[in-house]
């Protein structure tokens, strides 16, 4: 379980002691004002005061690095296509393979308002997950009331992810001692047969936990669901944070 928990929700910062609701309300808010900014500074601002609380938080550069890697590839993605795609006003000019690609100013700047507005919104979820833990981030959810359903299977499916991965490194480590994936073709099989394993033993799982808690008279009801009353110091200072970060929003 070690390879999916949190790197910084153990330290002693005082952002993993809020509550949750707050902290998911104020972010959902900071998420508004970065989708809706009209400028690329403000999603920038948000970026950059959102990976100084993770480091503070003690997250090492190497993991902000991976979770970053995709949205910004991503956001790189685009940003190319709309300099050399998108805008009418010409600001340089490349020859490659016999090819005239211009790039133009306009497109430029909206590709930097779009690459800025997913770097903001991803450092915004990062700095939630790395601050939150899941069943504290449910609860939160639950008191949005969110469908009882999907809480129910989301609580499960991340307990029983864990129980898979184990099962999965097992029967991988089995695969590789005995020259499993040796060759593209054997190293293909195996991981068909791994898969196949996995699925099965998600099934048979299934059926014992569902006896196992009916058995023991589980009526869908959750303990971990129960909500404890707001601190108004929490309260007072995410409002007070939010009003300042929407001044600058509007500046």
């Amino acid at each position: 379980m070690h390879h999916f928990t949190r790197h910084a929700h153990d330290t002693a910062h005082p952002l993993t002691g809020f509550d949750p609701r707050v902290k998911l309300l104020s972010s959902l808010a900071l998420l508004v004002m970065v989708i809706s900014c009209k400028g690329f500074a403000f999603p920038l601002l948000v970026a950059g005061v959102c990976g100084g609380l993770c480091l503070s938080m003690g997250v090492r550069l190497r993991v902000l690095a991976v979770r970053f890697a995709e949205p910004l590839f991503i956001a790189a993605v685009v940003l190319i296509l709309k300099l050399f795609f998108a805008g009418k006003a010409p600001l340089f000019s490349l020859h490659v393979l016999g090819w005239e690609m211009v790039g133009h100013k306009d497109g430029l700047l909206e590709g930097l308002l779009i690459a800025s507005r997913i770097g903001g919104a991803v450092s915004l979820v990062a700095l939630l997950g790395f601050s939150t833990s899941f069943t504290d981030l449910m609860t939160a959810l639950a008191w949005m009331r969110v469908p009882k359903g999907f809480i129910e299977v989301a609580l499960f499916a991340w307990r029983y992810l864990f129980v898979l991965f184990d099962d999965a490194q097992v029967v991988f480590s089995a695969q590789k001692n005995r020259l499993g994936y040796v060759g593209y073709r054997r190293g293909l099989r195996s991981i068909g047969t791994l898969a196949g394993a996995l699925v099965i033993k998600a099934f048979d799982n299934s059926q014992t936990i569902t006896t196992a808690m009916v058995q023991r008279g589980y009526d869908g009801s959750m303990p971990l669901l129960k909500h404890k009353p707001f601190r108004v110091a929490e309260v007072a200072f995410s409002v007070v944070f939010v009003a300042v970060m929407g001044i600058m929003w509007i500046l």
